[in-house]
């Protein structure tokens, strides 16, 4: 069994070397619909890997059969070589097994049994993540930890809100998302994926680690953040464990001496400029917790609590406002007869939902012509005026045109019929799938008075408004937000939501601004329509306010 071991240590680096090799870019984690295939490519491979092990222990069971044979044949010879040998049979075998019967159990060794397996890994390699998929990945978690105030522990338990298929994170798992964080020089978070792998360490769990390197890493990222003294303590247990650690001896002295530093400069202070740097520290942390705490919050700030369902500001006399109705338009024929279901979900600006506006049919059919052609989601790079990839836009979309598919073509036609606007000058209708914390950082839909240029290849002029359909539930998080009005519209499949980007006067409503927060459990769908200004003249006349 020790032959079967080692060959599987060996198919373990093999399958390690291929997955280093990948070159192909096809960000997969920016799309969970995608994701989804790499799961029966795994699947496959399984079957593959079974099919090697099978082979290699049928090998092996021939070989141990042999042995078994001549270990009791050769113990019986030996007692008597000259009389076993004096049986002309006995002499004659002897001959054959020397002569050809090793000869076949050497070619049997020797038969290479691997052959299946890594044919189907060298076809199904090319179409693997890659380390910039990984790397993604891992960054979308922290980002979710950030976004939902989620700490180490409940992420590496997998303890989430609505999460159907929880998975535990190894001491691995957890020191690969510190080295990542440690690698963008992000020592907040280096710090607490570092901490989380020591504390499974330290609770019994097995791992290839050892507590020196996890030290390593968790006393310099919080000598890094100004905390000298407990990356002073931290260094101390690990030369308690390994004594000759080079790099730890020297950042002991050095912690050592940067401490006593400081010991030296307060005590060396005056008593009033002790006072005052104590009174100057509250006075900090009381402005700090007051900042955090009013209005006047930084837009990050703002997104990250509406995205969990925090800072909504509507009052219950403006909420009292809001309706529910069923709604044809101003008696449009397609619906005078079958009104359909809307709700107001904000009134300043404007919003309005769409209930069971796209059936579930509907749905899948989109999804299925959208899936071929998922491509990392753009934006708008104002300074070049190209479309370009974003770290703040993680989703991967596609356009479909109604020349494609009669159903396009008849969702064109209903968002016109419900909204009154002329379709033929909007933009195909755009499908975005989210991946692992996909997102879509505050932004806006229309061009600002800096991007003259904004929409000029089009020629069809500003985006007057935005219509979004939700082709799915999601589990946990995803909300559109809108940071400075204080407005979360969740995901409901089925329902679509529209707003107007842009004042009757042509003049662009600053309070539009919005963002799509990421996916914390779930899956995201959705389709825009972004409808223009050109053929709008008559069906949404120009005021002369410019806020009207």
């Amino acid at each position: 069994m020790l032959s079967f071991g080692m060959a599987l240590s060996c198919l373990s680096l093999l399958v390690l070397s291929c997955l280093q090799s990948l070159s192909a870019n096809n960000d997969f984690f920016t799309s969970i619909g995608q994701m989804t295939d790499l799961l029966y490519t795994e699947k496959d491979l399984v079957t593959s890997l079974k099919d090697y092990i099978k082979a290699e222990e049928n090998k092996l069971e021939r070989v141990k059969q042999w042995a078994d044979k001549l270990d009791l044949l050769s113990a019986a010879a030996v007692q008597d070589p000259e009389g076993f040998l004096g049986h002309p049979v006995n002499a004659f075998k002897l001959m054959k097994r020397l002569n050809t019967e090793w000869g076949d159990l050497e070619s049997l060794v020797l038969s290479d049994t691997t052959e299946g397996f890594i044919s189907n890994l060298t076809i199904q390699r090319q179409h693997f993540p890659t380390d910039e998929d990984q790397t993604g990945a891992a960054k979308a978690l922290l980002r979710l930890q950030d976004t939902y105030k989620l700490d180490a522990n409940t992420i590496s338990t997998g303890d989430l809100p609505g999460a159907k298929h929880k998975s535990l994170m190894t001491v691995e798992d957890c020191y690969e998302l510190g080295k990542i964080a440690y690698s963008d020089v992000d020592y907040y978070h280096t710090e607490l994926w570092m901490a989380q792998a020591l504390k499974q360490l330290d609770g019994g769990e097995e791992s290839p680690l050892d507590r020196v390197i996890l030290l390593d890493y968790l006393s310099y990222s919080i000598y890094q953040q100004g905390d000298i003294e407990r990356a002073l303590e931290l260094t101390k247990q690990l030369l308690a464990l390994d004594p000759e650690h080079q790099r730890a001896k020297g950042n002991l002295k050095y912690f050592e001496f940067q401490l006593e530093k400081l010991k030296t400069e307060a005590a060396d202070a005056p008593p009033t400029e002790k006072k005052l740097a104590k009174r100057e520290t509250t006075e900090k942390i009381k402005k700090s917790k007051k900042k955090f705490l009013t209005p006047q919050l930084p837009e990050r700030k703002k997104y990250e609590m509406l995205c969990r369902g925090e800072g909504i500001r509507m009052t219950p006399r403006r909420q009292s406002r809001l309706f529910c109705r069923y709604y044809d338009n101003k008696h449009n024929p397609m619906y005078v007869l079958a009104p359909v279901k809307q709700q107001d979900e904000w009134d300043r600006p404007y919003i309005v939902r769409f209930i069971d506006i796209i059936s579930d049919k509907e749905i899948e059919r989109v999804k299925q012509l959208a899936k071929p052609r998922l491509r990392r989601a753009t934006v708008h790079d104002p300074l070049t005026g190209k479309l370009t990839t974003a770290q703040y836009r993680v989703s991967k979309s596609a356009w479909l045109t109604g020349y494609e598919d009669p159903l396009i073509d008849r969702i064109n036609q209903r968002i016109e019929d419900l909204t009154g606007l002329e379709m033929d000058t909007a933009e195909e209708l755009q499908v975005a799938n989210y991946g692992v914390g996909g997102q879509y950082e505050p932004h806006f839909d229309f061009g600002r008075k800096d991007e003259p240029d904004a929409f000029k290849e089009l020629g069809t002029g500003n985006r007057i408004a935005t219509w979004l359909f939700y082709m799915s539930d999601v589990a946990a998080g995803g909300a559109t937000v809108f940071p400075d009005i204080g407005a979360s519209v969740w995901p409901q499949k089925g329902t679509a939501v529209f707003w107007y980007n842009l004042f009757p006067s042509g003049e662009g409503d600053y309070s539009t601004r919005h963002a799509a927060c990421p996916v914390l459990v779930g899956n995201k769908w959705v389709s825009n329509k972004w409808i223009h200004e050109r053929g709008q003249e008559w069906r949404r006349p120009c005021a002369l306010n410019e806020t009207e």
